[in-house]
């Protein structure tokens, strides 16, 4: 299946109101709440779903289909696997080719899929630049790998055609290795075939472990684990970042996350963080104190380092994975379709409600995470997900940060906005005269109404993706922490001034200031009257947002917090943006 492009003047249309765009958004939480979506098992409003974000991704890309009908590759990935072959514009739309033959990579993604964990194989969602950007789960362990293929080889009538291949192993090493690595040299040889076909070479591994172990055993394993090195031609990066579980201290201090700390002490933590020299020595990070950074400099950190990967190589692309695949990993897939978004980088004929829609529904729910079984447990990596925009807004986080942004009045000066928001109001009288802001969140609410109801291109047409090529592997020299530093060796900032409380501590954190607890539906106060392109945009994707939980989900606070500050803020954010949840919020 091939899908058109439509014109920039069709698609959606310029009728459309802001209140049932997140009537709709509302309505997909709901529904996300109470099921994990299966491909066997749809209902008819999951099928609504589906083909919302088809027609979302049709707006700006022409994709083919990988068909997983009825969850025969997986169960647990949408039906209909969108692989983005190039960007349309109405100029020379049809001008790139994809190098990918969508038949080929079918076959190929039909043999690779016992190779990770759950079948959750190796899968193209975002394409940036002529790269794609990849989701999966970690490789899978012997114990699941035999089970699986003495399933399939039972079920099928005594054969796999998932082996039916002619290519062999060379004579030398196939003689001489035992069943066992036989057996993982043909699995995972399937998985490098597809990776390079994507011309995939960075794997950003999320796991905090070398292996999964449960009951003593080994239930999965990982790249960097892989004894043979059959990855070694690939740039493997180890990023160890908390599971789901640790979510749950995040809902239990009243989803605050900063001065949150992963505790790196416990005995199933063994993989270190490690990456290659070229990327930690051009991002300014101490990479050395990663083991005592609260979890919204840790997030903000890995951010950063994933934006640098897909910018620093033009030809190659990205693979992020955890355990299963569908916790930490939507996690970063959704930040990093939103940041490159708020550039107008991808999706570019997107408003904010219709990004965030496809981000939950297609990232989220047809990829399989399980938000009934996370909320039940009070692990909320999801609504953390959605609230962390606000941490993000600076341009520190932008893809294309040497250009100039369109509407800036001072596009001819060297003062960037983000500059003058860092200078001292008289400094900053000496430059323009700038007006105060405004800071009602019932004010914010009706700035992402306005926003979200403009259905006017918001970004400037983006060039289309060229063809990409494979580029040369290899093995940067890696630096590896894995040692943990006292706490007497923190540094220490004093306050450059005072904050409201209400006010996000995004901006604190990036200036390396000592952070002060916020609300989570405490709006990022507009310290600087003229804010950028990209904090406004990210700014309206999570006030939708916040609007649309409030009216379903709710925040639930695990001890009655001073005058009730949680549900306070969630009544008077979902008035302002007209969304008075039936639901109660407690």
């Amino acid at each position: 299946m091939m899908a058109a492009c439509p014109s920039s003047a069709g698609g959606y249309s310029a009728s459309g109101l802001s209140v049932r765009k997140s009537e709709e958004i509302a309505d997909l939480i709901d529904l996300f709440s109470k099921m994990q979506y299966r491909a066997k098992e749809v209902t008819p409003r999951v099928e609504v779903i589906e083909k919302r974000c088809l027609e979302l991704f049709a707006r700006d890309y022409k994709y083919s289909i990988i068909h997983n009908s009825n969850g025969e590759v997986c169960g647990h990935y949408p039906r209909q696997i969108v692989f983005l072959e190039y960007e349309c514009t109405d100029v020379e739309r049809d001008r790139f080719e994809s190098a990918v033959q969508i038949s080929k990579l079918q076959d190929l993604v039909n043999r690779s899929k016992l190779a990770r964990c759950r079948g959750r194989f190796v899968c193209p969602v975002i394409l940036y630049n002529g790269k794609h950007i990849c989701r999966s789960s970690t490789l899978a362990g012997w114990g699941e790998l035999y089970g699986r293929t003495g399933y399939n080889y039972i079920f099928s009538g005594g054969s796999d055609d998932t082996w039916t291949e002619s290519e062999e192993l060379p004579e030398d090493d196939s003689a001489v290795r035992n069943g066992d690595s036989q057996l993982f040299d043909k699995v995972r040889g399937h998985d490098i075939k597809l990776l390079r076909y994507l011309s995939v070479r960075y794997i950003c591994d999320l796991m905090v472990e070398n292996k999964k172990v449960k009951f003593g055993l080994n239930v999965t394993s990982s790249e960097k684990a892989d004894k043979a090195q059959r990855y070694a031609d690939f740039t493997l990066l180890s990023v160890p970042y908390p599971g789901c579980e640790f979510f749950k201290d995040y809902k239990d201090r009243d989803y605050t996350a900063e001065g949150l700390v992963f505790n790196w002490k416990q005995d199933y933590v063994d993989a270190p963080l490690t990456i290659p020299t070229s990327f930690t020595h051009n991002l300014n990070i101490d990479w050395t104190r990663y083991q005592s950074w609260d979890l919204v400099e840790q997030t903000q950190n890995y951010l950063k380092l994933l934006l640098h990967i897909i910018n620093s190589d033009d030809e190659s692309g990205l693979l992020v994975h955890c355990i299963s695949g569908w916790d930490r990993t939507p996690l970063f897939v959704s930040l990093l379709r939103l940041s490159l978004w708020a550039d107008g980088a991808v999706h570019a004929n997107l408003e904010p409600a219709q990004i965030l829609y496809l981000t939950i529904a297609y990232d989220w729910f047809l990829f399989g995470h399980m938000l009934p079984d996370r909320l039940s447990k009070g692990e909320e990596i999801f609504f953390f997900c959605f609230n962390f925009l606000k941490h993000i807004v600076s341009e520190k986080f932008s893809a294309v940060k040497k250009q100039r942004r369109k509407n800036s009045h001072f596009k001819d000066s060297d003062f960037t906005v983000e500059d003058l928001c860092q200078l001292k109001p008289k400094d900053r009288g000496s430059v323009t005269s700038l007006s105060s802001d405004f800071s009602l969140i019932t004010e914010e609410a009706g700035a992402a109404s306005s926003l979200t109801n403009d259905t006017v291109d918001l970004f400037p047409s983006q060039p289309q993706a060229s063809s990409w090529r494979k580029g040369p592997a290899s093995s940067p020299q890696m630096v590896v922490w894995n040692k943990a530093h006292p706490l007497d060796e923190h540094l220490s900032h004093p306050l450059t001034e005072a904050r409201s409380s209400s006010s996000s501590s995004s901006n604190q954190s990036e200036h390396g200031t000592t952070r002060i607890g916020s609300s989570p539906l405490a709006v990022p106060g507009r310290r600087c009257p003229l804010p950028s392109e990209r904090q406004a945009r990210l700014e309206a994707v999570r006030e939708v947002f916040l609007a649309a939980y409030s009216s379903t989900v709710g925040l639930k606070s695990s001890a009655p917090s001073p005058s009730g500050a949680i549900t306070g803020l969630l009544e008077q954010f979902a008035r302002g943006v007209g969304l008075r949840g039936t639901s109660a919020i407690v």
